[in-house]
C-alpha cells in the first residue's frame, strides 16, 4: 500500500466559515430532519448515489432498519501471545480489519436485506483461516489459544439505533422524530442502503445540543497520602501535519492497520514499522527535548462536502473517511497524580491505548470517550457529539489509564498491563501502581452544529462512542522520574 503524504496544515477561509455555519443554523432551526453527513466527497450533491439506487430511481422494495456489520473483535480474547507469535498474530489480526472494511463496501451498496446478508457468508469463508492461523500461531510458540476462538468467524448484520433522528434543538432531550410537515429526510419512504443514507455516519442521532445536558462530571475526593501535582507537556497541535493511517500499538508493522487517519504530535518517527529505537532517536516537537513520546488520536473532519488531499488514499477517502481534516486550535497534554496514593515513574516505552475505535460493535466496555464544549466541561458526553453555542468550541478529553502492572510496557491485547483507578475512591486494582495520568485536551474551532466527525473503520460509522487515544512513553527517564517527584510534592510544573 501507498503511505499518505504529509499535509501541510492550513486554515479556513472565514467566509466558508461563515457559510458552513449559515448551513448549520438552518439544520438546527429548521425543525425538519436534514441528514449531517450531507455529502460523501466534494461535488457530491442530495442526488448523488448514496440516497438513490445506481439506476438513479428511489430504491424500492423492502425498507431496511440495518446499518453495519458486526463481527467478534478476536483482539481483546488475546490474554497471552507469546513473543514468538507476536508477529504473526498482529499481522492476521489486520488481515481481519481489512476483510471487513472490504466486506463493508459491498454491504454499503446492497439495496435490499438479501443482498446485505449475502456479504456475510463470504466474510465468514475468509475470517475462519485467518482466525485459525492465529490459534496455531499461540499453539506452535507454546501458548494456549483462548477458548471459543474458533467460533469468533461468524458476522452479523446490526441496526444502528441513531439513524434517521431528527438533529436536536436547543433546549430538547436530543432526539425527536421529524414534525409534521418539516422537511424530511432525502429519500425519506424508500429503502435505504444497509450503510448510512449519506456516506457512513455520522447521523441525525448521534448529535445533541450541550445545553440539554446536565453536569455529570464527578471525581473522587483526594485522601491523605494523595498525589497533587502536576506535569505539562507542550507538543503543540500538530501544525507541520503529520498524518498516517497506521497504528503502532495495535497493528505494528501493518501500512493502513488503523483503516483511519490518526494526528501525531510528539514524535515525529512513528508509522507502523517504527521500533523503540527509533522512537529513541527520533525528532519531537515537544517544547522539552526530554520528552520524544508519541501521542497520537484519530483526526476530526469537517464534513462541508470539500475534499481533503487524502480522498484517495488509505485511511481517508478509500476507507470512507471525507472531508477536511480540522487542525486543533489547541492541545493541552497533563500528567496528574493519584487521590489516593503516590505515584511512580512510567516505564519507558509503555504503551497505553484508551477507548475503543470498534466501540460500536464491540460494545462500551472499553469506551472512554468523552466529547463537550468549552465553557460546558461539566458535562462529558460519551456517545454523542456536541452541539456547542456559538463561540464555543468542541472539546475532545482523553484520561488514559492511570495504573500499572509493574511489570509490562504492553500486552496481548494491549489493555491488560494497565489499568483505570477506580472511580469512586481513586485507588488501582490490587496489584498495580498508581502512574502519571496522562489527560490530553484537544479544541477545535469548527461551526455551531452537526457538522464534523472523527474518523473512525468504516464498518463503525464515525460514532463519537469509537473516539480513542494513544500514547508510547518515550520520556527520558531523568525526565520522567523528575514528573513523578513533582507531581508527589503537591507542585505544577512544565
Amino acid at each position: 500500500m501507498g503511505r499518505t503524504p504529509r499535509r501541510t496544515s492550513r486554515k479556513r477561509s472565514k467566509l466558508a466559515g461563515r457559510a458552513i455555519a449559515a448551513s448549520a443554523a438552518l439544520i438546527l432551526g429548521g425543525g425538519g430532519m436534514v441528514a449531517v453527513n450531507v455529502y460523501a466527497n466534494a461535488g457530491e450533491g442530495p442526488d448523488s448515489p448514496s440516497t438513490t439506487t445506481r439506476s438513479g430511481e428511489q430504491g424500492g422494495g423492502q425498507g431496511m432498519g440495518m446499518a453495519t456489520i458486526s463481527c467478534p473483535d478476536v483482539g481483546t480474547r488475546l490474554s497471552d501471545v507469546p513473543d514468538g507469535a507476536r508477529e504473526n498474530v498482529d499481522r492476521r489480526l489486520a488481515e481481519l480489519d481489512t476483510q471487513i472494511t472490504a466486506a463493508y463496501e459491498k454491504f454499503a451498496d446492497a439495496r435490499t436485506t438479501e443482498q446485505a446478508q449475502a456479504v456475510l457468508g463470504p466474510l465468514e469463508e475468509k475470517r475462519r483461516p485467518t482466525i485459525e492461523g492465529i490459534g496455531s500461531s499461540i499453539d506452535q510458540a507454546g501458548g494456549q489459544p483462548p477458548q471459543g476462538i474458533d467460533g469468533m468467524a461468524p458476522c452479523t448484520m446490526r441496526a444502528d439505533d441513531s439513524a434517521g433522528q431528527q438533529p436536536p434543538q436547543a433546549g430538547d432531550g436530543g432526539q425527536q422524530p421529524p414534525q409534521d410537515g418539516g422537511e424530511q429526510p432525502p429519500g425519506d419512504g424508500a429503502e435505504q442502503p444497509p450503510g448510512q443514507q449519506n456516506g457512513n455516519g455520522p447521523e441525525a442521532g448521534d448529535f445533541v445540543d450541550i445545553n440539554s445536558v446536565q453536569p455529570n462530571v464527578n471525581r473522587p475526593g483526594k485522601k491523605r497520602g494523595a498525589s497533587r501535582g502536576s506535569f505539562t507537556t507542550k507538543c503543540g497541535t500538530n501544525e507541520n501535519g503529520k498524518f498516517n493511517p497506521d497504528n503502532v500499538i495495535a497493528a505494528p508493522g501493518v501500512s493502513n492497520g488503523a483503516h483511519h487517519m490518526h494526528d501525531y504530535v510528539g514524535n515525529q518517527a512513528t508509522d507502523a514499522f517504527s521500533s523503540d529505537d527509533d522512537l529513541a532517536n527520533g525528532d519531537t516537537t515537544c517544547r522539552n527535548q526530554g520528552d520524544k513520546s508519541t501521542y497520537y488520536w484519530p483526526v476530526l473532519r469537517l464534513q462541508n462536502g470539500e475534499d481533503e488531499n487524502d480522498a484517495g488514499a488509505d485511511g481517508g477517502g478509500k476507507d470512507q473517511n471525507v472531508g477536511q481534516i480540522q487542525t486543533p486550535s489547541s492541545v493541552t497534554l497533563k500528567f496528574a497524580g493519584n487521590p489516593t496514593s503516590k505515584v511512580v515513574a512510567m516505564p519507558r516505552f509503555l504503551r497505553i491505548i484508551t477507548g475503543d475505535a470498534k466501540s460500536l460493535t464491540n460494545g462500551d466496555a472499553n469506551a472512554n470517550a468523552s466529547w463537550s464544549c468549552t465553557g460546558f466541561e461539566d458535562r462529558q458526553l460519551k456517545d454523542k457529539y456536541p452541539i456547542c453555542p456559538e463561540g464555543s468550541q468542541v472539546v475532545r478529553t482523553f484520561n488514559f489509564q492511570s495504573c500499572w502492572d509493574g511489570q509490562n510496557t504492553d500486552s496481548a491485547n494491549h489493555r491488560t498491563h494497565v489499568a483505570f483507578a477506580d472511580a469512586r475512591s481513586g485507588a488501582c486494582p490490587q496489584g498495580f501502581k498508581a502512574i502519571p495520568q496522562l489527560v490530553q485536551r484537544i479544541v477545535y474551532d469548527v461551526p455551531p452544529g452537526p457538522g464534523f466527525a472523527v474518523d473512525s473503520f468504516p464498518e463503525q460509522l464515525h460514532k463519537p462512542i469509537t473516539d480513542h487515544g494513544d500514547f508510547i512513553n518515550v520520556f527520558d527517564q531523568r525526565l520522567m522520574n523528575r514528573m513523578a517527584k513533582c507531581i508527589n510534592s503537591g507542585q505544577r510544573c512544565k
